[in-house]
């Protein structure tokens, strides 16, 4: 084994050593890079500013700053306007008077499912999992509470609503995970339905029962609810008209239905009356549409309109800084001679192209703790290769190539949401330090549901799926 590819462990090592310890992966990202590069012979100045040629692979790479600055430029609108979309629903309470509706259907005795259920309407209408925590965490307090449920098995059911399966496997999701892939293969959100549902019930049921399991065990055991100390509950606001609920669900619904019914449409060439827009910036549009809708919902609480719309652009610039910084780290991974001899293992994996890119996937997304940043590290170096290989798989007819991305795509989906919650992933810390719980009172919880059973079911469904290709 050579000493770059040694490099190349050795940098996702302390990368995710570093991020786990709490340290900013803006600083983490280009240091783990200089340190992969140097031990690789290649020039530190070259790897992070400028371009380097590799000789193995024949190919021109841009430095640390050229993959950092291509992530942002391409995907800036996507993350400003989301976390604007997710702020102005959150600071105008339309997010949180859907939610309360949904617990009074529900009721605190399903006390799992009404912590879940409204954290997977919130990300599957494009709201950012960071907003779905700060808007649920305080109504799951009240919920397990009243449920007499310790409340260090909360922070499970929130992980497992807003970074399950409506952020990757349900078709049509408006998440950027779902997203991503459809400028490497040219797809739309509704990519592969039959593998997305297949993997919704694979993944989310186990999740579901895993969580209720616990929770019956701890009523059989007596543990009941402990009050949090540090926890402040909000006092009560100005009251809101009793359809305000459907301010939080209109919204949704437009982000849905504009993304997935009329983003084909608009995706068409221009020679077939559409407009040729690519999906990241039908997203943008739908996006757009979902906040001028809540807002117009909202004019009466026309004060805090701007500053909610202030408070989402300046939120987007940190979740995309770091998700730009592991991609950058990425690009310098791509630039070593030893990531020729990852690529051709990726590659050569035994199995299918849908098992070798699960694999490839899972274990960028938990290098760097990010599903959107490792799942663009992997695509950017292997998806034109699995495109090839689907065409070979599919004798040169381009409907059944077309079909084999489809998959491509769904995998590719799936497999960022398993090793990305890790300890060290920027969403799990942050919903831990909301809730005011360690890694050893609740981490469990979150591993199981969001990172062991997606992990090893996309794993197992790409393997399996791989064979009917």
């Amino acid at each position: 084994m050579s000493l770059s590819l040694v490099s190349i462990f050795l940098g996702l090592g302390l990368l995710m050593y570093l991020a786990y310890r709490g340290n900013s992966i803006i600083w983490v990202a280009p240091l783990c890079a200089a340190f992969v590069a140097l031990l690789s012979g290649i020039n530190v100045i070259n790897a992070y500013t400028g371009y380097d040629w590799n000789p193995t692979t024949r190919a021109l790479y841009r430095g640390y700053m050229g993959g950092a600055a291509n992530y942002f430029l391409l995907w800036f609108p996507s993350f400003f306007l989301g976390a604007v979309y997710g702020k102005v629903m959150d600071m105008t309470g339309s997010a949180r008077s859907l939610a309360e509706a949904l617990v009074k259907l529900i009721g605190s005795k399903r006390a799992v499912l009404a912590v879940v259920l409204p954290c997977m309407l919130m990300t599957y209408g494009g709201i950012s999992l960071f907003v779905v925590v700060f808007v649920i965490y305080p109504m799951g307090y009240a919920i397990y509470r009243a449920a007499n449920l310790p409340r260090t098995l909360l922070p499970g059911a929130i992980a497992f609503g807003a970074f399950g399966i409506t952020m990757t496997t349900v078709p049509g999701t408006p998440q950027i995970q779902n997203i991503i892939p459809t400028r490497f293969y040219g797809t739309t959100p509704m990519a592969a339905i039959a593998l997305s549902i297949v993997g919704m019930v694979l993944i989310g049921v186990p999740g579901y029962l895993y969580l209720e399991w616990e929770a019956g065990k701890a009523r059989k055991a007596l543990r009941g609810f402990e009050e949090d100390p540090k926890f402040e509950e909000a006092a009560a606001g100005e009251a809101l008209p009793k359809w305000h609920w459907l301010a939080g669900l209109l919204p949704i619904l437009t982000v849905i239905i504009v993304l997935n019914v009329f983003g084909p449409m608009m995706g068409k060439p221009v020679d077939q009356g559409g407009l040729g827009i690519a999906t990241q910036q039908q997203l943008v549009i739908a996006l757009l549409c979902g906040i001028v809708l809540c807002c117009l919902m909202n004019i009466k609480q026309y004060k805090i309109l701007l500053p909610s719309i202030s408070s989402g652009a300046n939120g987007s610039l940190t979740a995309i800084m770091n998700t730009s910084c592991a991609v950058g780290f990425g690009t310098v991974v791509q630039m070593v001679p030893g990531f020729a001899a990852l690529q051709a293992a990726m590659l050569n994996m035994p199995g299918n192209i849908l098992f070798s890119e699960s694999v490839a996937v899972n274990v960028l997304a938990g290098a760097t703790g990010s599903a959107s940043g490792g799942m663009s590290i992997a695509l950017t170096a292997l998806a034109d290769k699995y495109k090839e290989m689907a065409l070979a798989l599919a004798n040169g007819v381009t409907d059944k190539a077309d079909a084999i991305n489809q998959l491509l795509h769904r995998v590719a989906s799936q497999s960022s949401g398993g090793l990305d919650t890790l300890p060290h992933n920027g969403a799990v810390l942050t919903l831990l330090a909301v809730s005011h719980c360690t890694h050893k009172e609740s981490y469990k919880g979150v591993f199981i549901t969001t990172c062991l059973i997606p992990t090893v079911m996309s794993m197992i469904l790409a393997l399996i799926w791989g064979f009917t290709i």
